[in-house]
């Protein structure tokens, strides 16, 4: 992709510092409910570094792109643009290196900015009327999310479309933060990604006229615990198993996770049913796409340990 016509030349180590401390205070706002406009941060960063309106733009997008694969949120306004300048990378380590709480960045919303995005951007609710479908996990007896009782918009998985590799320096920050192994450790996020797609698979069967199904789906992880090999137990409409595992974080679709030996072995005995359900974008503006097995089609799966056995 060419450079913008602003862009006259690279980007210096105290421009791209300056450039990523005014994103994450543009995001730290959005993500506590405080106003601000973002033509005005840009307005002053080129009156310091005289880079014009649109190449600052452009940088913020190139920071949102390089969030989303260190499993961080980005700002909404800012799509992900992924071709970098490599001084970009070292300014993003300087930053999470000197500010470690940018990590907890939209992990506690409060519930009113949460909803308030959700119904901004989500059909009208098709469960309204069933409060007690879904055994145990709907309704009083877990509080859960009304607004994630909707169809969540699905789209096609990254392995759909070409992609370029991972500069060095960003693939270097995702070794580094690890973001699959802050995500596999965040016990509330994946309950929030689980309690999500309860909600969303009993919405799809409901929207199918199935409410006989939809009050069957179960939170498996919740009541017999992990080890199962997938999260919740749903249906198709026509009644067959659909075994959903679910992985979720706050980052882009293209965020790194883990998946567990079992998992692996459920998706290989039941490639029938079982799916991998990966929730991204988490919490206001939740996506979702769907791989079915074998994985191997659609990710590249890489030992991370090994169990020694005598």
């Amino acid at each position: 992709m060419a450079l913008i016509p602003n862009e006259r030349s690279d980007w210096t180590a105290e421009e791209n510092d300056l450039i990523v401390a005014d994103y994450f205070a543009m995001l730290g706002a959005e993500l506590s409910g405080e106003d601000y406009v973002k033509a005005r941060h840009a307005r002053a960063l080129d009156q310091h570094i005289g880079r014009g309106h649109k190449s600052i733009e452009f940088k913020h997008m190139n920071v949102s792109a390089a969030l989303a694969e260190l499993g961080l949120p980005h700002i909404r306004g800012y799509r992900p643009m992924a071709n970098y300048q490599r001084a970009l990378f070292p300014a993003l380590e300087r930053y999470l290196d000197a500010h470690p709480n940018a990590w907890t960045l939209g992990q506690n919303l409060p519930t009113a900015a949460v909803l308030g995005a959700a119904q901004a951007e989500q059909p009208a609710n098709p469960t309204d009327g069933v409060e007690n479908a879904g055994t145990h996990y709907v309704g009083p007896q877990v509080q859960a999310p009304a607004f994630s009782s909707v169809v969540i918009p699905t789209h096609l998985p990254p392995s759909a479309t070409p992609r370029r590799p991972r500069p060095d320096g960003l693939v270097r920050l995702v070794r580094k933060y690890d973001p699959a192994t802050r995500d596999n450790a965040n016990r509330a996020l994946g309950r929030l990604g689980e309690q999500h797609i309860l909600n969303h698979e009993i919405a799809r069967l409901v929207a199918a006229d199935r409410m006989d199904l939809a009050k069957k789906v179960e939170w498996t992880a919740d009541v017999h615990g992990d080890g199962a090999g997938y999260d919740i137990r749903s249906f198709e409409p026509d009644g067959s198993d659909r075994l959903i595992e679910v992985k979720a974080t706050r980052g882009g679709p293209t965020t790194d996770f883990f998946l567990t030996r079992t998992e692996r072995e459920v998706s290989e005995e039941r490639p029938d049913a079982w799916r991998l359900y990966r929730l991204h974008t988490l919490p206001v503006t939740p996506r979702l796409f769907v791989l079915p097995p074998p994985l191997e089609a659609s990710v590249r799966l890489e030992a991370e340990n090994w169990r020694a056995a005598f």
